[in-house]
């Protein structure tokens, strides 16, 4: 499995905006399903977004990002983001990148077993 670091949480303004970084190491993470999810404490984890590289190469969104977040993935970096566009409250939460090669397939019911530690990412209202 590859191993994963997320970067670039932090306080933000409701409104602002904040780019996560997720770096692979031990290996590629072509062929993997690839994505991002978080987590608040007493609440199921959120997928917020993939990739389908085990297959169409296509991305899925849930509704609350949608028209907000935007995926994307750097090959020759290793490393794929997800750049957060007019943050509010709600996206209060430790984020966590993922990437899947067995498994789970990328969509809503994503429930990757490789993920970062985390990220805390809070946003001011």
């Amino acid at each position: 499995e590859v191993q994963l670091v997320e970067s670039g949480g932090g306080l933000v303004q409701a409104g602002g905006s904040l780019r996560l970084s997720c770096e692979a190491s031990g290996g590629s993470f072509n062929g993997h399903d690839i994505g991002w999810f978080r987590q608040v404490p007493g609440k199921r984890r959120e997928v917020l977004s993939c990739i389908k590289g085990r297959s169409d190469g296509s991305t899925y969104y849930t509704d609350s990002v949608k028209g907000r977040f935007t995926i994307s993935s750097d090959n020759a970096k290793n490393t794929f983001y997800l750049q957060m566009n007019n943050l509010n409250s709600d996206d209060t939460a430790v984020y966590y990148c993922a990437a899947e090669i067995r498994g789970s397939r990328c969509g809503a019911w994503w429930f990757p077993t490789n993920s970062g530690q985390g990220t805390q990412v809070t946003v001011s209202s």
